[in-house]
């Protein structure tokens, strides 16, 4: 991807409050997920130095550019400089979207129902899982719980020294904070939703 430099962008220094929030709101999501001013500029093509004026209040973008560094974080313009009323108020998951497969193998295939730009406390995933099939997961962060809903078939939930057996409507909630483990006891595979929630 070419990047953009200053000359081509349009931009000029600005001590608006627009400049601000966009000057905040990019510090903000690059320091959250931990890129670099390297990183952010490949993801984006914007230069290093475009970047760096930008989360210093010190330039005020094109439109165009707006919208790369957008795109680099997963998000649309409205959602980057964090005004609801700009940003699209439905967020579509397609059935047939590979980037959402988490895992797709033939003993387990695991799809992300929640849309991966979402900062978010919660996240929803369906589940397949191929008769006698298990899913094996270390603890996850303190405090993180899981919540396994069966749509078909049989499974047997472990959560650190503890136990249950589902069947088809049945649910469980328990500690993801520990050792975990969902297994397909049946001779049919099995379809579950997962909900995963952070504290």
């Amino acid at each position: 991807m070419t990047q953009m430099h200053e000359s081509e962008s349009g931009a000029h220094a600005s001590g608006d409050l627009g400049s601000q929030v966009l000057s905040s709101r990019v510090t903000e999501l690059r320091k959250k997920r931990q890129m670099t001013l390297e990183q952010l500029a490949a993801a984006s093509g914007v230069s290093r130095s475009m970047l760096s004026q930008i989360e210093r209040g010190r330039a005020n973008p094109t439109l165009a550019v707006t919208l790369r560094i957008a795109q680099a974080f997963g998000l649309n313009i409205g959602e980057l400089v964090d005004q609801p009323w700009a940003a699209s108020r439905i967020d579509v998951v397609r059935s047939d979207d590979a980037s959402q497969l988490f895992r797709d193998d033939q003993e387990c295939r695991i799809r992300t129902l929640s849309p991966l730009h979402l900062e978010k406390r919660m996240e929803c995933y369906e589940l397949w899982l191929a008769p006698h099939a298990r899913l094996h997961s270390a603890a996850h962060f303190e405090g993180t719980r899981e919540l396994l809903s069966i749509t078909q078939g049989q499974a047997r939930v472990a959560s650190g020294s503890h136990r249950c057996e589902l069947g088809q409507g049945d649910s469980a909630h328990y500690h993801a904070d520990v050792e975990h483990t969902i297994e397909n006891v049946g001779d049919t595979p099995l379809l579950a939703f997962l909900v995963v929630t952070y504290e």
